[in-house]
């Protein structure tokens, strides 16, 4: 990757020497790296940058509006989105990775929707700054470049594994001149463009992301999390936090499922009544024991799915871009989903058999014999198809408005590079909310379909739509839904917390 005009001064020892005297750059030693430099005890300005990077001032100045006028091909003296995603895929810059509407954000102080030179020679100056920083703090022995067990040292710190292959593979990676060091101005040339928090976390996922695109013909996906020293914890923490969610908003899940198989007027208090007259507080969390056991088996299968259909939707060069995350995210959900599907159908049984207040409710174990015995196999995947139908148009409802909502957020409250979690949280509620009213009708109708025993009065899909239009009209497709939304805030909120809290309890905070 080039930055396209790169200019180095040629400063001399003892000049070099001289300027560290007088107390404006750090000074020089023997060392075997490019460009050495010690530890500085104050601020980082851009004198040790320019000092790091063998620049004069009037130099740096001639590559920075070089870059600019390699990215205004129109000569118009600004740069829009459509400019700078030119200039990256010059670049030969991954299209997942091109980041041109953040850079555009980020580079845009007065919000107008282009980029002038000095918002631009702004990003410039902030960027290099924060670069060199971390460059510092990688660069342990302050000698001017990064070390391979420099690199390693950092990214075991930062929690990330990687073996000496991949280290390697980094290293040359980043290395323009390939003499298994890291200088600042590789460094400087392989971020530049990087519009996010430059952290070793961010900096390892970023190389994996070009890298592993870069040698597309290995059929290879990138691990992110899954190479994290601590993979496994977070695993348990997101597991437990699913779990605790669920059986937090179990009384609104069975409420939902109550309200949907009433094909008679509803009403939210005659549900409650019933729910309490068979089983007193317990009743509202019948069926909550199999929902929570869906949680590991249906998050390790969309997983694992997806990954493996990034491979077979991206490009040549394994991109997939928002439409293939859409396509890839759907069919992975729906492979997940029709595999667990005869858990999802028995908890919508236990949650609508009707029992007298005392008598309880037959066990899993009994209740799924009984459908085997009675109904056969094929009575396990009831309601399969319009819950599977249901999928992309959540996802795709769901997407659309989170990123939207993010976007928004970025240009008009925070005015950040990314959102905190509490922002990204608000706009996945919002969104969730969405995706959820639009699939309404289909919940319902496969609600009906699985809570219909023995001699099943549905025929089929179409048959559950037309009888629900005739005798309940188009309200009677969003029986529930009340419940339904009401469980999204409580329940993204407590997977929140309790996330963060089994990463402080875990030692991944």
């Amino acid at each position: 990757m080039s930055t396209g005009v790169e200019a180095r001064g040629n400063f001399s020892a003892p000049a070099a020497v001289a300027r560290a005297a007088e107390g404006d750059v750090p000074a020089a030693g023997p060392t075997r790296c490019y460009a050495p430099v010690k530890k500085t005890g104050g601020s980082i300005s851009l004198e040790h940058v320019l000092f790091a990077l063998r620049e004069t001032k009037e130099e740096r100045e001639t590559r920075i509006r070089g870059l600019f006028s390699f990215f205004d091909s129109n000569n118009g003296g600004y740069l829009d989105s459509v400019q700078i995603e030119k200039g990256l895929s010059a670049m030969e810059i991954p299209a997942d990775y091109k980041f041109a509407k953040e850079l555009l954000r980020v580079c845009d102080a007065n919000r107008d929707g282009k980029v002038d030179y000095q918002e631009f020679r702004k990003y410039m100056d902030d960027k290099e700054l924060e670069l060199y920083r971390i460059f510092q703090a990688i660069d342990v022995e302050h000698n001017g470049c990064i070390l391979p067990e420099e690199l390693m040292a950092a990214l075991v710190k930062a929690g990330i594994e990687i073996d000496d292959t991949e280290l390697a593979s980094f290293v040359e990676y980043v290395d323009k001149d390939k003499n298994g060091i890291i200088t600042f101005e590789d460094w400087r040339d392989f971020l530049l463009f990087y519009p996010h928090e430059v952290s070793i976390e961010n900096i390892y996922r970023y190389w994996e992301r070009v890298y592993l695109v870069d040698i597309g013909e290995h059929a290879v996906i990138p691990e992110g999390v899954s190479k994290h020293v601590h993979a496994s914890k977070y695993l348990i923490a997101g597991g437990v936090a699913g779990a605790t969610s669920r059986t937090a908003t179990a009384p609104l899940d069975r409420l939902k499922v109550i309200l949907q198989v009433q094909t008679s007027r509803a009403h939210i208090g005659g549900a409650i009544k019933r729910i309490w007259m068979e089983g007193g507080v317990l009743g509202f969390f019948r069926g909550n024991g199999i929902n929570v056991l869906k949680v590991a088996p249906e998050s390790a299968i969309k997983f694992y799915t997806y990954e493996k259909l990034k491979v077979i939707v991206g490009d040549e060069k394994g991109d997939i871009g928002a439409t293939g995350r859409l396509v890839a995210g759907g069919l992975a959900g729906a492979v997940a989903q029709a595999s667990i599907y005869p858990m999802d159908l028995v908890k919508t049984r236990l949650q609508t058999f009707g029992c007298e207040k005392g008598n309880a409710p037959p066990s899993i174990l009994k209740l799924s014999k009984d459908i085997m015995l009675q109904e056969g196999p094929r009575a396990f995947y009831r309601g399969l198809v319009p819950s599977l139908l249901g999928i992309i148009p959540y996802a795709g409802v769901d997407l659309a408005a989170y990123e939207t909502l993010k976007d928004m957020m970025k240009t008009y409250i925070i005015h950040d590079d990314e959102p905190g979690p509490l922002v990204q949280l608000s706009c996945g509620t919002v969104s969730g909310v969405l995706g959820a009213t639009c699939v309404c009708p289909l919940q319902l109708v496969r609600t009906r379909m699985q809570a219909e025993s023995g001699g099943a009065s549905y025929s089929s899909m179409s048959d559950v739509f037309m009888r629900t239009y005739k005798v309940e009209g188009l309200r009677g497709f969003y029986k529930g839904l009340f419940p339904n939304l009401l469980k999204v805030v409580p329940a993204a909120s407590i997977t929140y917390l309790v996330y963060e809290t089994m990463k402080k309890s875990l030692d991944l905070s």
